[in-house]
């Protein structure tokens, strides 16, 4: 749901001129040091772009999901760490504590989330816990007025600058399921907390992954979000479900950055005497690709629109991120054919993305668990 047209085709604007101008000119440099430079940074606070779906009356824009999506398409036209950087307090970072969070919890942390003050991180993953978050092992147990919590969480996105981590443990081993989960949101600075070194990582440089590390944490039970045990899967998975769609509107950001290259560079080379977009073989890919974006930017939209309109998206979350991810690994693929043996060297952004755009199709959910969800939901609506 789009609130006020002119409004969203402002801030759109803005982030557009601030992607052309700003981001993608530093591209290179972001990827060649493995960090964000600070006036980057600085200059995301005071466009508001760390705080874009937090709500108003705690410093944020409060933008819908529609808005959200749309947002993201112009995001995607740089480099994903910029908005791996922001994409945590507008999403898992942030979205657990919105959704269930106490009102004291809100007005503690959803200002400074919002202002770029402070990073949130999620940790829910596991060296033995992925695809199947219900089996995870960190354990929260009930000590007086406290939480003592033991476990390792891998995979952790922004975790290296993180102010807070939304935590799910399990407060119930006698629950071996997802009821037996609740989240906390921890302070990253709480003894017990180490973090393990920065991942290495085959694409995605300057955006920051490591192991998070809980050894006998105490954890006040302020900290449980929400004040009740139990639903902290529950809320991951709300989370999920909006982070599935920030992801499949990212992809077609991203597509369209990766095609709008090879058609500019397919318009240029020249092979035969003529440039290889005269021929059949080069315009089918660029064909294909276009008509798989505009497919993917369909369902985005019509999931962001139903959820914006309160329906159970839980399945066209699933149909849009899996169908947008896998899209973009196959237009990363055209993009470097296009590009033929330039697309294998770095002075070409195609070699970049084609490597960043791999993890899409990994996280918030493997393209075979977005399978599973779907069918799932789909024989439940049958047998109901």
């Amino acid at each position: 749901m789009i609130r006020d047209e002119g409004m969203l085709q402002q801030l759109l604007s803005t982030i557009r001129d601030f992607v052309k101008n700003e981001l993608i000119p530093r591209e290179h440099e972001v990827a060649e040091n493995d960090r964000i430079p600070e006036d980057i940074v600085q200059q995301m606070r005071e466009l508001g772009l760390f705080g874009l779906t937090i709500p108003e009356e705690y410093g944020g824009l409060g933008i819908t999901m529609e808005e959200e999506v749309n947002v993201a398409f112009e995001l995607g036209h740089t480099s994903p760490a910029f908005r791996s950087l922001i994409g945590t307090n507008n999403g898992i970072g942030s979205s657990g504590l919105i959704i269930d969070g106490t009102e004291e919890q809100k007005q503690k942390y959803l200002p400074r989330y919002a202002s770029g003050e402070i990073i949130g991180s999620f940790c829910l993953t596991e060296p033995e816990a992925g695809s199947d978050a219900a089996s995870l092992k960190t354990t929260a147990v009930k000590d007086g007025d406290f939480y003592v919590l033991n476990g390792t969480k891998r995979f952790i996105t922004n975790a290296p600058h993180a102010a807070t981590f939304t935590v799910m443990a399990r407060t119930n081993p006698e629950i071996k399921g997802a009821s037996g989960i609740s989240a906390f949101l921890v302070e990253a600075n709480t003894p017990g907390i180490t973090l393990g070194k920065i991942d290495k990582k085959m694409g995605q440089k300057g955006s920051h992954t490591c192991d998070v590390i809980f050894e006998n944490c105490r954890v006040p039970a302020s900290a449980l979000i929400g004040g009740v045990e139990g639903v902290g899967f529950k809320t991951a998975m709300k989370v999920l479900d909006k982070g599935r769609l920030h992801i499949g509107a990212y992809s077609v950001g991203v597509a369209e950055r990766m095609l709008d290259d090879a058609l500019r560079y397919a318009v240029e080379r020249k092979q035969f005497g003529q440039p290889i977009a005269n021929f059949q073989l080069i315009q089918a890919m660029l064909a294909d690709s276009k008509a798989e974006i505009y497919a993917a930017k369909c369902m985005v939209l019509d999931a962001a629109r139903r959820r914006d309109e309160g329906q159970n998206i839980s399945t066209e979350a699933s149909c849009a991120k899996m169908f947008a991810t896998e899209m973009c690994g196959r237009v990363a693929d055209r993009c470097v054919q296009i590009h033929g043996g330039a697309g294998y060297i770095s002075e070409y952004s195609i070699e970049r993305f084609y490597r960043d755009v791999r993890l899409f199709r990994l996280y918030e959910g493997t393209t075979q668990v977005q399978q599973i969800i779907i069918a799932k939901n789909m024989i439940k609506e049958v047998t109901a």
